[in-house]
């Protein structure tokens, strides 16, 4: 049996393997990705210090092509520091995110109480590219709303969404530089472009799919509504 701490979850139909490792104080959703018995995955959202060997655990011997970061909020990125220097891997981050990652201790959340260590990031994306990483094509996707440069990963029928979809729910847009309009409309182009069977990976939270969350999502009734 696969601990809910350490999730294989069930990709079969879209031809890769992922497992789910929430981490940290904020149970931060980390995602290990590869085809099937390859020896070669990318890791996505590595975000919390002192979590590396569960991760490499996850791994199972394969070696990390790359790392790819949805945004720069402390709990998807808290990790990335430790995690590149154990493994080599090049870290991938919004050009608008990079600042997060290089001086993370400037913004960190009140009443936190943790040290996170920087990363230069290695590749600085600004939507749109396609990155072939350990076999798989991930095709860079711009869900500005819960964060300016927040980013997507979408790959065979999979979509890594970060904190802008969760099975639902949505992404927050209270704090300075989020937007409410900016995230629906994110929101609505990843409808306009992706099947309703994608199978959303959030950033918290079980998967889902993103025909699920057009027609039940209680935050997008707006999406629902009929044209005029």
């Amino acid at each position: 049996m696969v601990s809910a701490r350490f999730r294989q979850l069930d990709s079969a139909a879209v031809g890769l393997e992922v497992v789910q490792l929430p981490l940290g104080a904020f149970q931060s959703n980390c995602y290990v990705v590869r085809r099937p018995r390859s020896h070669q995955a990318v890791v996505v959202d590595p975000g919390w210090p002192g979590e590396t060997p569960r991760i490499e655990a996850a791994l199972g011997g394969a070696s990390c092509a790359g790392i790819l970061v949805t945004h720069g909020d402390l709990d998807h990125v808290a990790g990335v520091a430790e995690l590149a220097e154990a493994t080599g891997a090049p870290v991938h981050v919004a050009e608008a995110e990079r600042h997060r990652l290089e001086r993370p201790n400037a913004f960190l959340p009140t009443g936190i109480d943790v040290s996170v260590r920087a990363h230069v990031p290695e590749v600085l994306l600004a939507g749109d590219e396609l990155l072939s990483l350990a076999g798989i094509e991930f095709q860079t996707l711009r869900v500005p709303g819960h964060t300016a440069g927040h980013l997507a990963f979408a790959a065979d029928g999979c979509l890594f969404s970060g904190d802008v979809l969760f099975a639902g729910s949505v992404g927050r847009t209270d704090r300075p530089g989020n937007s409410w309009e900016a995230l629906v409309e994110s929101i609505r182009m990843l409808v306009d472009r992706l099947p309703a069977e994608t199978v959303v990976y959030p950033g918290h939270g079980p998967e889902t799919t993103l025909g699920r969350e057009v027609a039940t999502n209680p935050f997008l009734a707006e999406l629902r509504a009929p044209a005029r």
